[in-house]
């Protein structure tokens, strides 16, 4: 799997801009998956976890707000959030050391992925673009 993001990301490197609106994450809130959809065809699909009892975790479709390798939760404890892609306010996609977790409901409200997979989507939406992604989270 590695090898395909490898040859995508050189593929969205040389396009650029192109690319337009080709990157889609689904997160599907009831499975704790995320897709990772290109041009129409599923890449990965990476256990998640999502809002716990108490928390929730927005559904809808959104854009990228903005992004940042090292983050650090200002809400939580100062939590590490590598690879953090915001998309709602203070919610965002990233990276979590608490792999154990993965596959079940255990955050505040964020997406989090394992942290190689976080820097692979990451990587994804830096080439091509946060304009051309969408990430869609449903029940």
């Amino acid at each position: 799997m590695t090898r395909i993001f490898i040859a995508i990301f050189m593929v969205l490197a040389c396009m650029g801009a192109a690319a337009a609106k080709t990157l889609v994450a689904e997160i599907d809130l009831s499975s704790q998956r995320l897709t990772v959809v290109y041009k129409g065809e599923a890449l990965a699909e990476w256990r998640v976890s999502t809002g716990r009892a108490g928390f929730r975790t927005p559904s809808g479709t959104f854009r990228p707000q903005r992004m940042y390798r090292d983050y650090y939760s200002k809400q939580y404890d100062g939590a590490p959030m590598p690879n953090a892609v915001f998309y709602d306010a203070g919610y965002a996609i990233h990276g979590s050391y608490e792999t154990g977790s993965l596959g079940r409901p255990a955050s505040h409200g964020c997406i989090r992925l394992h942290p190689a997979n976080a820097e692979k989507f990451f990587d994804l939406v830096v080439a091509v673009g946060a304009e051309n992604t969408s990430i869609r989270v449903r029940p």
